[in-house]
């Protein structure tokens, strides 16, 4: 349907010089407004778009081709409101939709483009600061570091960091001027970003290359030719005859006798041209460069390096509610997804353990946290903004919702998903599909495919019933708006990895997706509705959007819920509404509930109770971060809300009896949402007063384990039977009466 904001929508479309079959009336009746149609908006009918650009209503442009060019002509437009008071936004029907053996029938998915585009812009977000005054650190042997200083020392602040050639000694002589400052050692630990790197390096060598005036005078004398031209000492052939020294004499440039140097190199930038970077991840911290043996990955480096003087913002691209986090409770480790998977090491545990629990680490190589994260906080997680790239993975696989992306937020992220659909359907698509993909890899290549389609008949191009979805990184859409989006309609849901991602989000990605296609099967959706594409070739990727769509029952009538701030509210709307639309046949088989695999992620499911051992000790309610777990103030009674539960493991590692494990699933009906009794006991009641405490079970077992304690020897043995209060008070009772 449309929105308010497009019925206020000035529109304009056009059918790139008649290659795009627009039906105009068809979008003028789903978008609820008139729509003029243009055949060359960018070049003959440019003054219609002037006129357009001068009114005060909000512009829309169907054509990022020429996005460019209208800018353009806009700023030069008198009467034309400037950017910041009426931005011109644009959208592209002509690849994604147009440019297509189905663009004939491809109308209601430009509609639904167009009713997408129109929507408020996604409110701001706070950022993350950088300020770097171009200090550059370039790591590597002499010959890398004499090719960087060429490239950049006209562009910035450069120190070098020989750390010598691999396979032996490089024959590339180090600058005889002190024009930027020569360190030589290997580097021990890396942390920090743009602006705010912390290099640390240990040095062996007998020379200070800082105080060495390059005279070449120990190279003269030295015998065994043991000192090279980059200035290191080769101790394996260094036989200790030490003329070196006194050829240096009163420089001192040259002590055999120092003590292996460490230094900390504070810089902005950092260039690591060694085969093995320094800093092996997947995501490395802005500011950071290790282009390795590529060329052309060389070139790109020394021009952002260039350009990276300043200070620069970047979006924080999560939001964090620690109260939701289920990472750690009393000194016990539950969820640690978010650090498993951060390919950035942009997340670091703040939990203080057990000597007996190790907080996670990831196996690649660390970037060291901060002052800030190392600083003693509640038992919970830190991320670092700095260092987040915003690929939303850790708020994909976050069970509780503590973690929520925010690039855009859930509710508008949702709002535009929701408005693609029922914009669709309204203009008779019956079964659109969505496909999401990165905003820049996954949109180059969608635009190849649109363009193969336009020139090669034996391509199809993209299908008229699937609507592409940039995103800033598709890890960061996970189950709830997945289940949303089939809630509101959607047949499919195709999720496009151009092969950039780091394999660990690939594999959350591939886990999730069949997590949520194991809950669809279990309420009779059938099919494959949530596919991962993988694939960097336009060609390929027609083949794999040219696959068989499923058939299977949709909906009977689609949601209007709209997605929530809270992960796990917005994740209960869609499930209660999936499970009320359910086919018949699931409905009528009778299932109580749809088994997930264990070790999947799945963040939903109940607990298991052996009520043999628990002794209502209720120390897993104490430690449950969701208010799963409930004590009964009247009964003795652990009760459970398997709605709330998000399986984070906190009871089972909290349980003293062992009593707990979990059970991955979706309880199907509205009993999921109700407390349910998981053990009870009766009370044991004081011998003294009469009063209720505790329970018989948890009674008899205190008895036993104490019944050596010297307290509660003999006749005092009754003390274990009485409420506190009484015991206090038979303690006391004899020595009172002695006075």
């Amino acid at each position: 349907m449309s929105s308010e904001s497009s019925l206020r929508m000035n529109t304009l479309v056009c059918d790139c010089n008649r290659t795009l079959s627009l039906d105009t009336a068809q979008l003028a009746e789903a978008l609820g407004q008139s729509i003029t149609p243009h055949t060359q908006l960018c070049r003959r009918e440019i003054g219609r778009f002037q006129q357009a650009a001068q009114s005060d209503a909000p512009l829309l442009v169907a054509c990022t081709q020429e996005a460019t060019l209208f800018a353009a002509v806009a700023a030069q437009t008198e009467g034309v409101p400037a950017p910041d008071v009426r931005p011109i936004r644009f959208v592209n029907i002509r690849e994604t939709a147009g440019w297509s053996r189905e663009g004939r029938q491809a109308g209601p998915k430009i509609a639904a483009l167009l009713a997408a585009a129109a929507l408020p812009d996604p409110e701001p977000v706070p950022t993350a600061s950088y300020h770097s005054a171009g200090h550059c650190l370039v790591i590597g042997d002499t010959a890398a570091l004499d090719m960087a200083r060429r490239l950049l020392a006209d562009h910035l602040q450069l120190t070098l960091l020989d750390v010598g050639a691999p396979g032996g000694r490089t024959a590339t002589p180090l600058p005889l001027q002190h024009e930027q400052p020569v360190h030589a050692g290997r580097v021990t630990a890396v942390r920090g970003w743009l602006g705010a790197f912390e290099v640390d390096c240990e040095s062996a060598n007998p020379i200070a290359l800082d105080v060495c005036t390059r005279c070449n005078a120990c190279l003269a004398v030295c015998p065994e030719g043991a000192i090279g031209a980059d200035y290191q000492i080769d101790l394996r052939r260094c036989t200790g005859h030490r003329d070196c020294v006194q050829a240096c004499g009163a420089i001192g440039a040259i002590d055999f006798s120092r003590a292996p140097r460490l230094e900390t190199l504070r810089v902005d930038l950092v260039l690591d041209l060694q085969p093995r970077p320094s800093l092996h991840l997947h995501q490395l911290p802005q500011g950071y460069y290790a282009p390795g043996a590529d060329p052309l990955a060389l070139l790109q480096a020394v021009a952002e390096l260039g350009e990276r003087k300043g200070s620069f913002e970047k979006p924080r691209f999560f939001q964090y509610d620690p109260k939701r986090c289920a990472h750690s409770r009393n000194a016990l480790l539950g969820c640690h997804a978010c650090i498993d998977i951060c390919s950035a090491q942009a997340v670091h545990s703040r939990a203080r353990l057990r000597p007996d629990q190790t907080p996670p680490i990831a196996a690649v190589d660390s970037i060291l946290p901060t002052a800030e994260q190392a600083r003693p906080h509640l038992e919970q997680i830190a991320i670092d903004p700095h260092l987040c790239v915003g690929c939303g993975a850790c708020t994909t696989v976050c069970p509780s919702g503590a973690l929520t992306y925010a690039y855009p937020r859930a509710p508008e992220l949702g709002a535009r998903l929701r408005t693609l659909l029922q914009t669709a359907q309204h203009a008779g698509l019956a079964r659109p599909a969505l496909l999401l993909h990165s905003q820049e890899v996954g949109t180059a290549l969608i635009g190849a495919l649109g363009r193969l389609a336009a020139s090669d008949r034996r391509v199809r191009g993209v299908p008229a019933h699937l609507i592409p979805v940039p995103l800033w990184h598709i890890a960061s859409v996970g189950m709830e708006l997945w289940l949303s989006a089939v809630a509101w309609g959607a047949s499919e849901v195709l999720v496009l990895s151009d092969g950039s991602e780091a394999p660990a989000y690939l594999h959350a990605l591939q886990s999730q997706l069949q997590l949520t296609q194991t809950v669809l099967h279990g309420m009779g959706y059938t099919g494959a509705r949530l596919r991962l594409l993988q694939t960097a070739d336009p060609r390929e990727l027609d083949a794999l959007l040219a696959q068989p769509r499923p058939q299977g029952a949709l909906p009977g009538e689609p949601a209007r819920f709209a997605a929530l701030p809270q992960k796990r509210a917005t994740l209960d709307l869609a499930l209660d509404h999936l499970l009320r639309q359910a086919p018949a046949q699931a409905v009528a088989s009778g299932a109580q509930a749809i088994a997930l695999p264990h070790g999947a992620g799945a963040p939903l499911g109940a607990i298991r109770v052996d009520a043999s051992r628990c002794t209502l000790c209720l120390s897993c309610v104490g430690a449950c971060p969701q208010g799963a777990l409930l004590d009964n103030p009247q009964a003795p009674q652990l009760r459970f809300i398997e709605a709330n539960c998000v399986q984070c493991g906190l009871c089972v590692q909290t349980c003293p009896e062992d009593a707990i494990r979990l059970e991955p699933r979706l309880l199907w009906g509205p009993q999921r949402k109700m407390p349910q009794i998981l053990n009870e006991a009766r009370p044991w009641h004081c011998v003294r007063c009469g009063k209720a405490f505790g329970t018989e079970q948890a009674i008899a077992q205190m008895v036993a384990k104490l019944a050596g304690h010297p307290a509660f020897a003999g006749a005092a043995a009754e003390r274990l039977k009485m409420c506190g209060d009484c015991r206090v008070i038979d303690m006391h009772t004899p020595a009172q009466q002695s006075s």
